[in-house]
Order: C-alpha cells, then structure tokens, then sequence
C-alpha cells in the first residue's frame, strides 16, 4: 500500500520555500507520493459550499491565494528526485483537452516519468463560469470525452480525434509521456458517474470519504462503494482487479467526529491504535493507496506531524 501526504499550494503553507521544504522534507522521510489540488479561481469561500467538509467551508485558511496546479507540480518535480506526484484531482475542464495533454506529457517527461494524472469533473459553478468554455452542467460528459482525447494524443503517432467538445487531426504531440501506455490515471469523486468512469478508464478510483452527499466515512460505506466499483467495472467489460482503490484522507483523529450518520464510527476517528487499525483495514479490502492531509499552521509544525505519525502509525500498519 502506497502511502501519501497533501502538498499544500494554497494558503499560508503556499510560499515557495514552505513548499519545497515540505516536498523535499517529506521525500527524504520515505512518503510514495505527495498530492497537489486545483482550483484557478475561488468565489468568497466564506460562502459554505465545499462538499467535503460537514460545514461546507474550507479546511484552509486563505484558500484564494493558490498556485497553479501543473506549473507548482513542474516546479516541485524540479526540486525532488523520487517522490511521485499526483494531481488531485486535475478539475478536467479547465483546460482545452489537448493543452492539457501537452503540459500533462511534458510533466511526465520533466519528472522522469513520476506523474499520476488523478482526474475529476469538478464541483464549483462559480469557478466555472470564470474559467470554463464548455457548460457546467456537462462537465461529466466533457471530462469522458477530454479523458479519451488524451489516452489518443499521448499514444498514437497521429493522433485524430472528432468528438463533441475536441476535435483534433493531422497534429503530433511529442514527446509521449515517459510512462507507457501513460501516467497513471486515477479517477476522483464518489457519485455514480464518476465510479462509472473509474470502471471505464481508470486505472485506480480515488475518492475522499468526506463526500456530505456520497459518504464514504465508514467501513461498510467503503466496503459498497468498493462492490458499486467492481460491478460497474464488470459492466464496462473490464477484470475488476485492473482497477485499483484509493482513499484521501481529509482529517484524522480527535479532528473527526466518531460517530457517522449510519450510527458506525467514523474511519480516521480515534486514537492511534485505532488509526492503525484503519490503515490495516483499509488494506485488507483492497485500497493499495491512501494520503493524508497534515493540514498544520506552519512548515515546523507540518513536518513535526508527519514525523510523528510516520512513527507512530505508519511504521506500525
């Protein structure tokens, strides 16, 4: 099981130095990978409206000032050697299907092929009628097809593509991705149609169990999340073992409340032994990747607790 941490490119942990020594600090430490989130615009954020917190805010103070998702991803492959980088998630319609692939393939290339592409459709209209030319309301239809675009640009000598949303022929893209056929592609979101686009195209479903509509919180919602994920991979004509599973974890501890809504305790609620006991629970269902947010005021104070919970935790797993 692959284990992760959240990069925070926003906020007050957003400054380069702070940053780079988080990425370079939690390297050295031995974490498999470090996660990067994007947003290009945010309305008033004192609005509640984030779907995975139980009060609709963000966890982070000043989540407006955020770096570019793919540019601080380029910048902090430069400054790390090992550690892989996922995108999560990469909100798909932000940008034109075949930008995308370009910057995607060129950070594949710059990073000595450590990108994971973790992709979603997005969630904030407000964002959307900044940033977005396609509709909002079709945002799961053009992530399909922006997705497909991609698998075509980053594979094939020629690509030709004649689609709703992109159409593209008589083009090269090169280089290719270092990874073949390409990145990793891990799907994020908990609704039906985005495990239904796990099962078609993804190589790993990712979701946040936080989800206030598709809650994910307890051992048997993950357990019929992961049996929804199976069967619609069966139906897509798809071996359910070539999709993996993975789970971001949000908060952790006395920060979550143990009691979910299904009357279970809530998984990453407790102490550590109970916080072990989920990472091996976890892993006896089949999740092969999990990341944690050390959501923290300071740099000392982030890698003080990543520290910590390497050892008193993931050592112990």
């Amino acid at each position: 099981m692959q284990i992760g941490f959240n990069l925070p490119n926003s906020g007050p942990l957003s400054p380069v130095a702070t940053m780079t020594r988080i990425a370079t600090e939690g390297e050295a430490m031995g974490f498999d990978y470090l996660t990067m989130t994007d947003h290009v615009v945010l309305p008033d954020t004192k609005v509640p409206g984030y779907p995975y917190s139980e009060s609709g805010e963000f966890y982070e103070a000043e989540p407006t000032e955020r770096h570019e998702q793919l540019i601080a991803m380029a910048y902090v492959a430069a400054k790390t050697s090992r550690i892989r980088l996922v995108a999560a998630v990469l909100v798909v319609p932000h940008r034109p299907a075949v930008l995308a692939a370009k910057m995607l393939a060129t950070l594949d290339v710059l990073s000595g092929g450590r990108l994971v592409v973790g992709v979603g459709a997005g969630w904030l209209k407000a964002e959307f009628d900044a940033v977005v030319t396609t509709p909002f309301p079709e945002r799961g239809a053009v992530t399909d097809e922006y997705i497909d675009a991609f698998r075509v640009l980053w594979t094939e000598s020629a690509p030709s593509f004649a689609g709703r949303y992109t159409n593209f022929d008589g083009i090269v893209l090169e280089p290719k991705p270092v990874q073949r056929p390409y990145p990793p592609i891990w799907i994020g979101g908990e609704s039906g149609p985005s495990v239904r686009r796990a099962a078609r195209v993804g190589d790993l479903w990712y979701p946040i169990g936080s989800n206030n509509k598709h809650l994910l919180d307890t051992l048997p919602r993950l357990r019929a999340g992961i049996a929804r994920l199976h069967q619609a991979t069966r139906d897509a004509g798809r071996d359910p073992a070539s999709v993996g599973v993975g789970y971001r974890v949000k908060r952790y501890g006395a920060a979550v409340p143990p009691l979910a809504s299904d009357g279970g305790r809530r998984l990453f609620s407790g102490s550590e032994a109970d916080l072990i006991g989920d990472f091996r629970a976890l892993r006896d269902i089949g999740i092969t990747a999990i990341d944690i947010d050390f959501g923290r005021p300071d740099a000392d104070a982030v890698i003080a607790e990543m520290r910590r919970f390497k050892a008193a935790v993931i050592e112990k797993i």
